[in-house]
């Protein structure tokens, strides 16, 4: 990768809860230019399940493009705080995921989890809805 430092957003979401689940996440580099897209279909799970699993898919993807820091925008409020210690992660089939992801965020020199409201968000829920479409769901 040219430049070290990605601009990340994530969405997950689940029709029914649980229900057909489906990941987006876009990384772009400095500029602003979109270096991967993500949009894949998860099966069944919960909303809060289907959006750490897009945040652990884009971090796997930053990690393989050779990013050192990060700034990952999410519109999941619960998991931003949790991933910034303001919230307990009480939720037996969230903790594992949670634990996935501070280990793999490890991995960067800088890691920074925002939370952006959701019509800020719409680039990555587009490839949510679209994994989902072209699942069949």
């Amino acid at each position: 990768m040219i430049n070290n430092k990605l601009t990340i957003f994530t969405d997950g979401g689940a029709r029914g809860n649980p229900g057909p689940a489906g990941i987006g996440a876009v990384l772009l580099d400095e500029r602003g230019k979109a270096v991967a897209e993500i949009s894949e279909y998860i099966g069944e799970t919960t909303n809060n399940q289907a959006e750490y699993q897009a945040l652990l898919a884009a971090l796997a993807k930053a990690k393989e493009l050779g990013a050192g820091e990060l700034e990952v925008f999410l519109d999941s409020e619960l998991v931003v705080k949790q991933l910034n210690r303001e919230y307990r992660v009480k939720d037996k089939g969230l903790a594992p995921l949670f634990v996935s992801v501070y280990n793999l965020s490890l991995g960067f020199k800088k890691i920074a989890f925002k939370h952006i409201r959701r019509e800020k968000n719409q680039w990555a829920d587009k490839l949510v809805n679209l994994a989902l479409d072209q699942a069949g769901k």
